[in-house]
């Protein structure tokens, strides 16, 4: 008796298909064109998150420059005056404060330039 493969074939179509929903013209209804238009959406959706970090970053550090340049220092000199008075404060929260508590922001860009004085 030989085994017969259809129930499985149509399963694996059918996962294929429905990722493709929603995809413009044969893309979202035949299975060849399908099966390479998923496998291109992900290639596209795993580069997206590394991309997506190296963005939110740039984003963090423009927001954080702007800030400590109207509290007259640059990014470069913040960043070095906080590493060398010991603050551990990643560029998500720096950048939060910058944008939401400007007061917590300029103690920050205060302790920094003291740093940078007694260093000089």
């Amino acid at each position: 008796m030989r085994i017969k493969r259809g129930t499985i074939k149509r399963k694996k179509h059918n996962k294929i298909l429905k990722a493709a929903k929603g995809y413009r013209g044969a893309r979202g209804t035949r299975y060849r064109l399908a099966k390479e238009s998923v496998t291109r959406s992900g290639v596209y959706a795993y580069a997206g998150r590394k991309v997506k970090k190296r963005d939110l970053r740039a984003l963090w550090i423009t927001r954080i420059n702007i800030a400590a340049r109207n509290a007259g220092l640059k990014y470069s000199e913040l960043i070095h005056g906080l590493d060398l008075a010991g603050i551990k404060i990643n560029r998500k929260m720096l950048a939060d404060l910058a944008v939401s508590d400007q007061n917590m922001f300029n103690s920050y860009v205060e302790l920094a330039k003291k740093q940078l004085s007694t260093q000089q």
